[in-house]
């Protein structure tokens, strides 16, 4: 079991760190979830680009971009998309999720960006 989403392709990422930089130790800035648990051979998306419109940081270790795809935030589990930007030590991605449900997030001018559909293992 794996998941489907979009990667971020390098220069994409480039491009966002100068806006919005990493605030925590560790970078992730690696890709936008869709769909979780599911098998090898899932359907993958079908859009290529999408727009940074949003920040969360929880001001504990957990910062993420929030990503709309075709003008949409919400994931079929009714999570919002998104990029774990930076982690702190000792925090997971998956806690991204949390920050977002817990704190909300802030807009941010939107940044169009090129997003690579693929699934991760």
């Amino acid at each position: 079991m794996g998941y489907t989403g979009w990667e971020l392709p390098g220069d994409e990422r480039a491009k966002l760190l100068e806006l919005f930089p990493q605030r925590y130790e560790r970078l992730v800035a690696h890709h936008v979830t869709l769909d979780f648990g599911v098998p090898p051979g899932h359907p993958l998306p079908d859009a290529t680009e999408g727009e940074v419109i949003g920040t969360v940081d929880d001001e504990s270790g957990v910062q993420a971009l929030i990503v709309a795809i075709d003008g949409n935030t919400e994931r079929p589990d009714g999570s919002t998309t998104h990029i774990t930007w930076s982690l702190a030590d000792g925090r997971q991605p998956v806690e991204s999720n949390l920050a977002i449900q817990e704190f909300g997030w802030r807009p941010a001018e939107p940044v169009a960006i090129r997003l690579v559909p693929r699934f991760f293992a």
